[in-house]
């Protein structure tokens, strides 16, 4: 039996490999005659699964958006007023339709490929440099996950900068005006690593004791705004260092976190033209003082130099990953918010300083119209110095006000029986403030400015006085003409999926299909408050819970949570669920984690952060678990053995046949089964991971289920448990705060700031499962299994293929061993990796799990010609290859040395190179009629490092830099 065509038209666009001629001529490479027994020989008996899944037929893409339109239609709209992180916010319709609904920017990939990715990298550094203006701190960072895990961070970079002999190993002290669901973050986090942490409020100054580390908010919660550097300067004289959690719009107004001399600034970019998404995603951010740039978490972009000398932008430092140092990482961040941080950043270019500041003072003076009126109305306000935000006292009427303004179509913050929180957005008009005034039984103000007067100006002491955004990328564009040709522009100088195949092992990057794009942007679910009453998220939670149940089903597993905001976070709530559950028993000394050396690099990080302690398990040759050594690490551990990290199939691309026998011999000493389902694209339809042994996995609907990668996120992690651990799964940051519109919390550990997490993106993988159906599914888990064993079965005699299974098959991804070759030659995987650009294609994935080599991974969504151009490319460098073996060349002097090669070199006048112009520019004779010119040659990532540069000017200024 080979692939049939199933009946709807979505699956034959999302599988490439459709046609039967097609099929058959990619099974006669590999020696079948049949996908399915291509399939049985490959994948374990003793894990397949018995029955197909049970999941609702396939739908057409019109069935799929009606459906889509329906939910959205339970969602009901508000004028959202609660805050508390989250603001409502226009998106500028050019950076909506040309960005965020653009392709060429989702579905581009991490710039690990520098060359290949000088636009993305531009807009990302625009970002560093709105952060670092706007913040007074040197050093930004390229984007975090959440305001809430932002600030979790600069606590524990905090606790490992700290050199200070009393004030090294003190407590954590938060502000009691931090968002709440920050502080229930935090105190999780602080949880599972063992320090103590206070809430206090510091406007009364520090509570006693040594202390590690201080956040503050900038404005609170409340709404307050008022002078840190007083508290800051008392930190400081104890040895404390400092973290501000600013709002980056106020700070257009207020004075910036670096003047009143914080260690570190974090907050989110969401207002700057980010939809609420329902909680997100949204970026956040991090800027750090001078000295702290190389602990500094998440990835940073920088510049450095080409072959030529011409300056270019790349990911700088080791702190760009680093769960590269697995256990000894700080950090497992490993998805950024790329996407939203470049939708954020052209939101400063498009309004530049004056617009940034105008919005500002707009929205500030719709706050004090509304204080004015409200005060002259006998409304008490807790605070009259205030940004956005009015904090309210009214005595046992707050129910009955918050029920009236969600009549009047108005969304506030109840905070208590006696406290209604109100704030102001880019999108409030005179009309609102008069509508939420008339609520209180207030008449209504007149212009701010007017009514407020010097009651409600913020205080000289706390407004900021230094210019910020100077540099001319944000003063430029103002015409929608302009900016539209400069996100073209920069654009152009990326390879992303929208050109060309990107081959990368491990990311599954797959179509990202227009139709499951569709739905983010609409308004019924962009426009959503995380914290809205339940009555008005009808829609939303039942697509929600509807994704959850298709994921239970599809893993095997009984519950599912898609709060986790990347894999990362994912793989911690796994871990953290199943400490919870030791603890639950009694059994708190079982702290090890066993995970094996081939294991990707985020597992060590997060076993760490989840408290416990990593035992590595040697690999085996063939690239299997070393059962001896598993088993005597298990034997050794046994009383304190907490779990093992797998991932399945291995990180080396195979169906390893013993995964039960692993799984059995943990459970067997009482510990758990975390299976990595960084691969599940290889088991859909054909395994489940709760059936064959994991007691708990996280999955990557940013690789497996169609969100697309937008330059380095956003991703989802929804992690996914059996029964016994569902207690323990991420519990509801918010809900101590907002219990009646948030329901009741579960027992685990909060993971992001908001209860859903990423939910923005959710549409996109409900409407692939929708669109593929469970026979979908299984097809196209197949039609990756066939192209990964086709290029492996097609490029071993050029490239050895590292590690195969049963039949010397590959799973949905295979390993090309260059070491042989480079040992001849000289030539390196990275070489191929930069030659391969100048036949058009991103590279595959670059010396891991195996260095020296390259990991590829075609996906279903590929077909053959589009196989057979990477396979000829492959082919062809091969022969470049040869010939510096035989000297035609010397490899200083090979196109692969030199490569990629771009426009301006290959028309130079100087040209004296070994190899002509031809070959350079045009090895296969199908580029010259599409052929892709990286905008720089290959980038020297060692002097980037040395002469660190992570904010603008253009780089055409940087060339002195790098002159010697």
């Amino acid at each position: 039996m080979t692939i049939q065509s199933i009946p709807t038209v979505f699956a034959d666009r999302h599988i490439g490999a459709r046609r039967q001629l097609d099929i058959a001529h990619m099974l006669k490479a590999i020696g079948y005659d049949s996908v399915d027994s291509l399939v049985d020989t490959a994948v374990p008996d003793s894990i397949r699964q018995g029955t197909p899944l049970k999941l609702q037929g396939a739908l057409s893409e019109v069935e799929v958006l009606a459906e889509l339109r329906a939910l959205a239609a339970k969602n009901k709209r508000a004028i959202q007023m609660i805050g508390q992180g989250y603001y409502d916010t226009v998106t500028p319709a050019v950076i909506r339709r040309n960005i965020l609904e653009g392709p060429a920017w989702y579905t581009a990939y991490t710039p690990y490929q520098p060359e290949i990715s000088q636009g993305r990298l531009e807009a990302l550094l625009n970002f560093q440099t709105m952060v670092s203006d706007l913040t007074a701190l040197p050093v930004a960072n390229a984007s975090l996950l959440d305001e809430a895990t932002a600030v979790a961070e600069a606590v524990l970079l905090m606790r490992r900068a700290n050199k200070s002999k009393t004030a090294a190993n003190g407590k954590t002290v938060l502000d009691a005006d931090l968002l709440p669901q920050t502080i229930a973050l935090v105190k999780g986090r602080a949880e599972a690593l063992g320090f103590e942490v206070e809430v206090a409020d510091l406007s009364l100054g520090l509570p006693d004791g040594d202390i590690n580390g201080v956040v503050l908010q900038q404005p609170g919660v409340s709404g307050r705004v008022f002078n840190h550097a007083p508290v800051i300067t008392a930190a400081k004289e104890r040895g404390a260092l400092v973290t501000v959690a600013a709002d980056l719009l106020a700070l257009t107004l207020i004075t910036p976190p670096g003047e009143q001399d914080a260690d570190i600034a974090v907050g989110t970019a969401q207002r700057f033209g980010v939809p609420l998404f329902f909680g997100g995603p949204h970026a956040a951010y991090m800027a750090v003082r001078n000295g702290m740039e190389r602990s500094l978490p998440g990835r940073i972009v920088g510049v450095s130099k080409d072959d030529t000398g011409l300056p270019a932008y790349r990911l700088a430092l080791q702190t760009r990953e680093q769960h590269i140092r697995r256990e000894k990482a700080t950090s497992n961040i490993c998805t950024a918010q790329a996407l939203l941080a470049i939708v954020a950043s052209m939101y400063a270019v498009y309004h530049g300083p004056e617009g940034l500041k105008a919005i500002a003072e707009t929205v500030h003076g719709h706050a004090r119209t509304l204080a004015a009126a409200l005060a002259a109305s006998g409304v008490e306000l807790l605070h009259t110095s205030f940004f956005d935000t009015l904090t309210v006292h009214v005595p046992g009427r707050a129910g009955t006000l918050v029920a009236a303004a969600e009549r009047a179509g108005i969304n506030l913050r109840p905070i208590d029986a006696n406290t209604v929180g109100i704030s102001i957005d880019e999108t409030t008009t005179a009309d609102i403030v008069a509508r939420v005034a008339a609520v209180f039984g207030a008449a209504p103000a007149g212009d701010g400015a007017d009514q407020a007067g010097a009651a409600f100006a913020l205080a000289a002491d706390t407004e900021r006085t230094s210019d910020f955004l100077t540099h001319p990328v944000f003063n430029t564009h103002r015409s929608e003409t302009q900016l539209l040709r400069y996100i073209r522009r920069l654009s152009d100088r990326d390879l992303a999926l929208d050109r060309t195949m990107i081959p990368l092992g491990s990311c599954t990057m797959k179509l990202n299909a227009t139709a499951e794009m569709e739905a983010i942007s609409w308004p019924e679910f962009a426009s959503i408050h995380p914290f809205a009453p339940d009555s008005q998220t009808i829609g939303w939670r039942e697509l929600i819970e509807g994704l959850e149940a298709d994921l239970c089903e599809i893993t095997g597993y009984d519950q599912v949570s898609i709060q986790p905001n990347a894999g990362s976070q994912g793989e911690l709530a796994g871990l953290l669920a199943i400490r919870g559950y030791h603890i639950s028993r009694g059994d708190a000394q079982r702290t090890v984690c066993l995970i094996p050396g081939s294991a990707h690099g985020t597992n060590a990080a997060s076993a760490v952060l989840a408290g416990m302690k990593v035992v590595v398990v040697a690999t085996a040759t063939d690239g299997s678990i070393d059962h001896a050594d598993l088993l005597t690490k298990i034997d050794t551990h046994k009383d304190q053995l907490s779990a093992i990290m797998i991932t399945y199939p291995s990180t080396h691309g195979v169906y390893d046949a013993d995964v039960r026998e692993v799984c059995d011999a943990v459970h067997a000493a009482g510990g758990q089964v975390y299976v990595d389902g960084a691969n599940l694209n290889a088991l859909v339809g054909l395994a489940q991971p709760g059936k064959f042994g994991g007691d708990v996995s996280h999955l990557n609907l940013h690789k497996t289920f169609c969100i697309p990668h937008g330059g380095g996120g956003p991703g989802v992690g929804p992690v996914a448990a059996k029964a016994h651990l569902a207690p323990f799964m991420p519990g509801d940051a918010n809900a101590a705060a907002n219990d009646a519109s948030q329901g009741t919390p579960s027992s685990g550990v909060p993971i992001s700031g908001s209860r859903f997490g990423s939910a923005g993106v959710l549409p996109i993988s409900w409407a692939y499962v929708k669109l593929m159906g469970g026979n979908g599914l299984t097809e196209a888990t197949k039609s990756a299994l066939l192209a990964a064993n086709y290029i492996a079965a097609r490029l071993n005699e050029h490239f050895p293929v590292l590690y195969t299974g049963a039949g010397d098959l590959v799973a949905h991804e295979c390993i090309l061993d260059l070491r042989e070759l480079t040992a001849k030659t000289g030539v390196t995987a990275e070489d191929v990796a930069k030659r391969l650009i100048d036949y058009g294609f991103h590279a595959p994935t670059l010396s891991f799990p195996v260095s020296g080599t390259l990991m590829v991974e075609p996906t279903e969504s590929e077909d053959l010609t589009e196989i057979n151009r990477f396979i000829t490319a492959m082919v062809s460098i091969r022969a470049e290859i040869d010939q510096v073996a035989e000297g035609v060349f010397t490899l200083e002097d090979s196109p692969l040395r030199n490569a990629p090669h771009t426009a301006a070199a290959v028309v130079n006048s100087a040209w004296e190179r070994g190899y002509t112009r031809e070959q350079a520019a045009f090895p296969v004779a199908a580029l010259r009629q599409d052929k892709y010119f990286p905008p720089v040659g290959r980038i020297d990532g060692a002097a980037g490092d040395r002469n660190l540069v992570c904010s603008c000017p253009p780089i055409e200024d940087f060339a002195d830099d790098f002159s010697n």
